[in-house]
This record gives structure tokens, sequence and C-alpha cells, in this order.
């Protein structure tokens, strides 16, 4: 494909413009953010507290409207009006890129549907930025996001996760951090991990441990400040060179440990084995004889 060395206009008219936003330091907006943002006569934006203070900070002046959550339902049908009539738009999050588990889906979909053309203005993304200077092993990325916030909702959430083979990056606010990372050390096992925390900002702070060094060091801190955003290595893959999950090497004796750990927190043994089946991709058969290894009171 030929390069373009003639870009075109900052925006055309019914266009809905799904822009990027710094993620706390507000020399991280784009160029061609500003100039979108500068043109349309509308941004739709989660916080108009949030928003409003970044535009004003660039001398933009335009109309916000709110859109959340909350709201989304019943301001899609008016947003999707005002592109139909030919005028142009922008969307916004609080933070980085929208549609990361943010609000935005219905209207992109209503857009999509209505033939009014949706364009991505990229730019700031959390995952990227955290992913950017990771170690933790390559290839696919699951952004899964936040996690529920109830215990029982968030348990099925990550158990159905919990043997993906790749790298899976949240999403958490300060006050939940703490009991996420419990649930994932229970039912994923203990795994190496990238948690950044307050990203781009003064503050801001990186940590590569393990999901059970990273509680401890956030317990011994006392209450956490700052969105957090934590990159979880996947599922050991259970199978040798040769393809033979009987083959791998597996520390019995941390098995052990695990298994009188989810014990004690009052899993019954059939699902104690299951969770530790599930996260360390071993069948039943494997993880009883691991966990026995001579000793029958091991799993009594």
């Amino acid at each position: 494909m030929a390069e373009d060395h003639h870009p075109a206009p900052a925006v055309q008219p019914g266009t809905l413009y799904v822009v990027a936003t710094p993620l706390g330091n507000l020399g991280d907006i784009t160029l061609r953010a500003l100039e979108v943002l500068r043109a349309v006569p509308l941004v739709a934006c989660e916080d108009t507290r949030r928003t409003r203070p970044l535009l004003t900070r660039f001398g933009i002046r335009n109309r916000l409207v709110s859109y959340h959550d909350f709201n989304e339902r019943s301001r899609t049908p008016r947003l999707l009006d005002h592109l139909r009539a030919g005028a142009d738009a922008a969307l916004v999050s609080d933070a980085g890129t929208p549609m990361l588990s943010d609000p935005g889906a219905e209207l992109v979909g209503a857009c999509r549907r209505a033939g009014v053309p949706v364009v991505p203005i990229p730019g700031p993304s959390a995952p990227a930025c955290l992913l950017s200077v990771s170690d933790l092993p390559g290839g696919p990325v699951l952004i899964a996001g936040f996690p529920p916030a109830r215990r029982a909702e968030r348990g099925r959430f990550l158990d159905g996760l919990a043997a993906a083979p790749h790298t899976t990056v949240f999403f958490e606010a300060p006050h939940r951090i703490v009991a996420l990372l419990e649930d994932l050390l229970a039912r994923w096992g203990d795994r190496a991990c990238l948690c950044g925390r307050e990203m781009t900002k003064l503050h801001e702070e990186y940590r590569r441990d393990t999901l059970a060094g990273l509680l401890a060091a956030l317990r011994r801190r006392g209450a956490p400040k700052g969105e957090f955003t934590l990159a979880v290595a996947g599922a050991a893959d259970p199978r040798g060179a040769d393809g033979d999950a009987g083959d791998a090497p597996v520390d019995a004796a941390a098995l052990r440990r695990e298994f009188r750990r989810l014990s004690r927190e009052g899993l019954s043994r059939a699902e104690a084995l299951h969770r530790l089946g599930r996260a360390h991709g071993l069948p039943r058969n494997r993880l009883y004889r691991l966990l026995l290894d001579g000793d029958q009171s091991a799993i009594s």
C-alpha cells in the first residue's frame, strides 16, 4: 500500500471519533487528538468534571455531555440523531482509550447499524503502557478489564480464566486490589505478575513480583492509593517437550502447601483438588499422586 502523504481533514461530517486521552500526564495527548477535539462541536465523556479540565488546559471550549454506564441507553439515541443529522462528535473516557472497560459499546454499535462512520484516534492505553515495561512471557494477551466487585461473581469470573495460557491484564480500584490478589492467589496459585499504579503520574510505581509477594507488600503498606493495572502470567503449559503432560516437572511440596492453605480457607477436598488442577493444568489422577507422594495424610 502506498504511503499517504496527504492527511485527511481533522474531522469528517457525521462521524463519531473515539479519542484516547492521557492516563494522567497531560503531555501524553496526541496532536491528532487535539485536532479532533478542537474541531468537533460535541464531546461525550464519562464525567464532565474529569474531561473539562483536560479541554480547558488546551483551550478547547466545545460542548460536553455525560455518557456513562447509567445513562448509556437513554443518551445513545440522542447522540445518534446528532450524528445522522451530519454533525460530528467525539467519545472519550476518563483516561486512556475508550471501550476498554469503559462505556461506549452501545453507541458504537448503534452507529454501525445506522451506517454512521466510527473512527479511532489512537493514543494512551493502560494495558499497552504496562506491557511495554513487562518481561512476562510474550504472545497473546487477554484484557480482562475490571473484575466483578462481588466476591462470588469475581470467583466465577476468575475460574473461567484460570487455565488460559496467556498473560491476563486486569484493572482494579485501590479499595479492591487486595481482595482481587487474594482471590487470584487462591484460585490461580502463585504466578509472576507486574503491577502498575498511578501510571504516567507524579508518583507512578511499577512492581514485578509474584501474586503472593505483591499481596504481602500491599498489606504491609496499608490502604493503597491510585488506580491499579495488573498483568498476570498465564497458566504454565503442562506439556513436556514431547507433548505429554505427565513429563512436566512439578513442585509437589508447593502443591501440598497450597492444598493445605485452601483447606484452611474452608474448601472441601474436592473443591481444593479441582482448583489446583485448573490452576496448574494437571489431571486429577496425577494431582492425587503428587499430593500423596507416599503420605496418605497429605489430603486427608
